[in-house]
Parts: C-alpha cells; structure tokens; sequence
C-alpha cells in the first residue's frame, strides 16, 4: 500500500499551489457550464407548468429535480464569481469546490433519472456526460473523481442489470474503467506539461522595479506594437487574476474608452502578443479563456511576484520606481513603500 501511494505522488501528484492557474481555469469553465444547467432546470420546470399544469401532482418528483438543478447552478455560479481574486495559495482549492459539487450533482442525477424517474437509459447517459465532461473540461483529482465515478456505478449496477442485462452492465462498467484510466492520463499529461513549463520559468522573466522589461532567453522580448508590452505588463501586475476586455480597454486607452471603438484595437495587440510568443517557442503564459485575459505566474521570474513573497532580495532591490512608464503602475507604488517599511 505504501509503494502504491509513493508511485502515485510520483506520476500524478500535484501541489494545490502548482494548480493555482487550473483552478482559474476551472472557475472560467464553471462560469460558462453553470448558467447552461440553470437555463435547463428552469426551460425544463416552464415546460411541466406550461404542458401539465392542471396535473402537477404527478410532476412533483420533475419538479425537485429541475427545481435543485437551478438553483444549485445558480449557487455555483455567484460563488465562482466571488472567488475570482482569492489568494494563490488558496486558488485551487477554493476555485474547484463547485466543480466538486457539480460532479456530484452529476451522478445524483444520473441515479434519481434512473430509479426515482424511471428513465434507465437517460439514467445511464447522465451518468456518462458527467464523466466525460468532467475529463474535458476540467482539473481534478483522479482520487476524487474515482471516488465519484465508483460511487455511481455501485449505485447503477444492480438497474442495468436488471434493465439491460449482461451486456448492458459490461459496457456500463467498461465506461467507468476508460474514464478511470483517461482521469490518469490527464493528470500525468499535466504533471509533464508542469514540469516543462517550470523548466521554462529559468528562461523567462520580467524587471518591474524601475521600467518594465520582458526578457527571454538573456534577451528583451520585442513586440510590434508598443501598447503590446503594457498589455503584458498589466496582467503581470494581476499576476494572474482574469482581466476582461472592458478592464484591458480602460487600463491601455482610458476610463472612458468605448468598448466597440478599441475592441479591434485589443484584438490585434492580442494577436501581437500571440505572435511574438509562439515565435519564440513561449507555451502556455498567455492565457486567453472567454473573453478573459491572463499569464500564467508560475512560468516566470519576476522580482514582483519575489517581493510580495518577502525575498530579501527582491525587497531590497525596489527603490521606490515600480512599471515607471505607465501611469497605472503609481497606485502599486505606495502599496510597495507601505510593505518595505512593515518588513
């Protein structure tokens, strides 16, 4: 038991600090998936009131059904909006925890479709969408997921059996051993991707005391356009909290820069920046997800990122200039002054 848990730590094990940037990502994909599951518990509960109004009572069981799907999307949701700023440290945990609820609204619905409502195949369907959407969309723990997923079938075995037979309950338990081993892969494919992408933390850094300077390999990093290099520098600054196109907008043009006017202006500095990077072979920093914009901090060096982690060093380099060639950056100033003297 002992080795199997050392193998495990070994091949799939993840830091939850190492997961901070696919907890965003998992917050991004809950806030896309969890208004979809309201508008369908919602359209499905208009639907029995509209059709069967005169005969709910035979629709109460619909009803809950549909009724908790709305309104355990709709908790989701505010709470992945209300965590979007939470510590690093803290990221992954608490960005995921609905995603660990949805996984388990998931399967209580593949089994109250099939027993409760009497719907054997939808039963098994849910049951699998749950899965594979979960491996698709999402970062996770396969401990977790196997849990929930073993937990499901154990629930189903003796229906499908009873309803499909022989057949039907090799498929079923053959779909729940493929998403176990896909649960695997993916982890591991995102361990390597981890340790790559810290490998190229040597190669990549950015110098905010004083000027900004993106630099790669020893060299700067050059852009076409000059508003691309504070594009860069301010989601530095957020050090990788998602920032939407109206924020990027006021921030590189003005407070009162109209969104339709400089949103194709946005777009070709995005393009610019793709560009540059990909041209020199930088994976996986800038991070575009519905319409949010982020980098991705762990991937680089940045005296920054070193100061708010009370690096000696760092502290001791910052003389009171931070970003000095953008007007946004003076805010920070003080913040950074404020910290030295608490140090």
């Amino acid at each position: 038991m002992v080795s199997l848990v050392k193998l495990y730590k070994e091949k799939y094990y993840i830091s939850p600090l190492d997961l901070a940037d696919a907890g965003e990502t998992n917050r991004l994909h809950l806030l896309f998936v969890c208004p979809i599951l309201f508008f369908f518990g919602v359209g499905d509960l208009i639907i029995i009131f509209v059709m069967h109004f005169d005969h709910l009572q035979n629709y109460v069981l619909s009803i809950v059904y549909f009724g908790a799907f709305a309104i355990l999307s709709a908790v989701m949701y505010f709470y992945s909006k209300k965590v979007k700023n939470v510590a690093r440290e803290k990221a992954y945990i608490m960005k995921t925890i609905p995603f660990h609820l949805l996984v388990y609204v998931g399967i209580s619905a593949a089994v109250y479709n099939f027993y409760v409502l009497g719907q054997p195949f939808n039963g098994v369907i849910a049951y699998c969408l749950s899965g594979f959407i979960t491996i698709l969309a999402f970062t996770f723990s396969p401990v977790f997921f196997s849990i929930a997923i073993t937990i499901g079938l154990a629930f189903l075995i003796p229906g499908v059996y009873a309803n499909f037979g022989v057949t039907g309950l090799l498929d079923t338990v053959l779909t729940a051993i493929i998403m176990h081993c896909f649960s695997l892969y993916k982890r591991f494919s995102d361990k390597r991707l981890l340790l790559a992408m810290k490998r190229q933390k040597n190669s990549l850094e950015a110098k905010t005391f004083g000027n900004f300077t993106l630099m790669f390999a020893g060299k700067t990093v050059r852009f076409s356009r000059s508003k691309s290099e504070e594009l860069m520098a301010y989601l530095i600054y957020k050090k990788g909290t998602s920032v939407k196109t109206k924020e990027l907008i006021s921030v590189l043009w003005c407070d009162s820069a109209d969104s339709s006017r400089y949103g194709s202006s946005l777009r070709n500095l995005i393009l610019d920046v793709k560009h540059t990077l990909n041209d020199l072979e930088i994976q996986n920093f800038f991070i575009t997800e519905y319409n949010n914009f982020r980098i991705n901090p762990e991937m680089i060096k940045c005296d920054y990122y070193d100061f708010l982690a009370n690096d000696p060093e760092a502290v001791k380099s910052f003389a009171g200039e931070f970003m000095s060639q953008f007007s946004w950056a003076e805010e920070a100033v003080g913040f950074l002054e404020k910290k030295t003297l608490q140090g």
